[in-house]
């Protein structure tokens, strides 16, 4: 089997458009089918236009710098940009210190791993070689997202439903941990399961997106499944490392060194910076309608100064 590549298709907008039309499909199937998500659909589909479009005209300078730091501050955007996802987005409820916890759970999960697996197991060297490192540490941040998201859901919705079960263990004289044990292990299961389950199909039912990159990148097939391999291991890693953290960051918070079970510390609002957001949208809406108000109120008088003008006075014979 040859091992060198056919030239690849350049792409062009008009091509994007195209595939754009399978999401409007989506579109119209929501819309039919009364589900409510083709506002949604088409938000995150232009989003995707977007951030993608603006991290290739990042990436390739990065790649062209070929610059440690520069590759360093890109990693912890991802991160960041991965957390504000998850606190902000992805979370039906939260916990005091979530974005700090999260930060640092993807942080001592993603960097470590990404850092070891792309040294000794890849044999790249330098391992921050741009077009070898971004590509493997956005994916690990993408797979260390769901995890983390599986478990604070999970957790935080265990504490706030079954609250007395714990504070049962608790009063028998458990310790935080002891008492939150059960759902700890349950949440860390769900969390590892879609990478188990994605681990368990590739290569017979499903190909990765790596692999098909990789060949359409020019690189052989074996050398491509074997790249594919390495890094679905980076990404259970990853995920488990993260997912443990996560877990015990969130049951420090909702059980406290007291051992109590600090329901106040877990709030259903929306995340602080959308409702400062919100705020100023209210705030520029109410300012809009105020102006419109006065100039429409101004107009109607100076209509009315010109009608009594127009009109005769009543003593007029």
């Amino acid at each position: 089997m040859s091992d060198v590549a056919g030239p690849t298709t350049e792409l062009g907008w008009s091509n994007v458009g195209l595939g754009f039309s399978f999401v409007l499909l989506n579109v119209f199937v929501s819309f039919y089918a009364g589900l409510g998500v083709e506002r949604s659909l088409f938000i995150a589909a232009v989003r995707c236009v977007v951030q993608l479009g603006f991290v290739a005209i990042l990436l390739q300078r990065v790649f062209a710098t070929k610059n440690p730091w520069a590759v360093a501050g890109i990693a912890l955007v991802l991160n960041l940009l991965g957390t504000l996802e998850v606190v902000a987005n992805k979370s039906k409820r939260r916990h005091d210190y979530m974005f700090q916890s999260v930060l640092i759970g993807m942080l001592s999960s993603t960097i470590p791993i990404s850092i070891i697996g792309t040294r000794f197991a890849m044999s790249v060297q330098p391992f921050w070689d741009p077009i070898q490192y971004v590509p493997i540490l956005g994916m690990l941040c993408g797979s260390t997202i769901s995890g983390i998201v599986i478990c604070v859901n999970y957790l935080l919705r265990e504490v706030h439903e079954n609250r007395d079960k714990i504070e049962m263990y608790l009063a028998f004289g458990a310790s935080r941990m002891e008492a939150c044990r059960p759902i700890a292990r349950d949440a860390l299961i769900q969390a590892l399961t879609p990478v188990i389950n994605q681990m368990s199909v590739l290569g017979i039912i499903a190909i990765p997106g790596m692999m098909t990159g990789a060949i359409l990148g020019g690189s052989s097939v074996q050398q491509a499944a074997r790249l594919q391999m390495i890094i679905m291991f980076m990404i259970s890693a990853s995920t488990a490392l993260a997912s443990m953290f996560t877990i015990v960051a969130v049951i420090s918070v909702a059980v406290d060194s007291d051992h109590r079970v600090r329901s106040d510390r877990i709030t259903e609002r929306q995340f602080g910076l959308w409702r400062a957001r919100d705020r100023l949208r209210d705030e520029i809406v109410a300012l809009f309608k105020r102006g419109v108000s006065r100039v429409s109120g101004r107009r109607r008088r100076e209509r009315q100064v010109e009608l009594s003008a127009l009109l005769p006075s009543p003593g007029f014979s």
